[in-house]
């Protein structure tokens, strides 16, 4: 690729490809299909590369919350003080509320 437009596009198709080939590593390995996949972190805030990612792997990416590291470390350390339980679902549930997650389709 020349230019950096160019590169930029050919990074982001290579994440979302190497994404669902991982993908599909991971459904072959357990034999559970995968209904949604979820990206967080900082790449959930670029919504080529969200696009990109459910098209390739074929299934709707929920983007978000990008601050999702923070928020698991803050999960894990206030169950293990006992200020939060319940299991992982329930710690989403009580975290999770008010963060933005977005939806995309695969297209195409």
């Amino acid at each position: 690729p020349q230019g950096q437009p160019a590169v930029v596009r050919c990074i982001l198709d290579s994440l979302a490809a190497a994404y669902a080939r991982t993908l599909g590593d991971a459904v072959r390995l357990s034999g559970q299909p995968v209904d949604v996949l979820h990206l967080v972190g900082g790449g959930a805030r670029n919504a080529l590369l969200c696009q990109l990612t459910a098209d390739a792997c074929g299934v709707p990416v929920l983007a978000g919350p990008v601050e999702s590291t923070a928020l698991g470390n803050i999960a894990v350390q206030a169950r293990a003080h006992g200020a939060l339980s319940g299991d992982l679902e329930a710690l989403r549930a009580k975290l999770g509320g008010g963060h933005d997650v977005r939806r995309y389709r695969p297209e195409g």
